[in-house]
């Protein structure tokens, strides 16, 4: 039942364009026992409908800037790639404290950094 709820908590996160694996993939790690490189591979393939179906309703609004999309598809392709030939080279244990120290840094720049550039604004 657990798995349910995270399931839809992190689909209605990543709808609103948050970023669900921010809550999936410690929640998995916290009520599963898979290995990380599993854990970020299920958080990437359950991302894909609720990709599609937010870019269906940001298209449909006209918040899309096709030209701007292009390249950073085709240069988040080739680094998808790289970095899933790095993650599958690494221990599991190295990428979840990476992952781990990621979130942390983010949540620092998130406090200290983000605030002030909207005070200029």
């Amino acid at each position: 039942m657990m798995l349910f709820i995270l399931g839809l908590l992190t689909g209605i996160i990543g709808g609103m364009g948050i970023g669900g694996g921010t809550i999936l993939i410690p929640g998995l790690i916290f009520l599963t026992t898979l290995k990380q490189q599993t854990i970020q591979s299920i958080n990437l393939i359950s991302f894909i409908p609720v990709a599609i179906i937010a870019l269906i309703i940001h298209i449909k609004n006209k918040n899309v800037l096709i030209k701007m999309s292009i390249p950073i598809i085709l240069f988040g392709l080739a680094g998808a790639w790289f970095g899933s030939m790095v993650a599958l080279k690494m221990p599991s244990e190295l990428l979840r404290k990476l992952f781990g120290l990621f979130l942390f840094v983010m949540g620092i720049y998130e406090i200290f950094c983000k605030g002030k550039k909207h005070e200029e604004n």
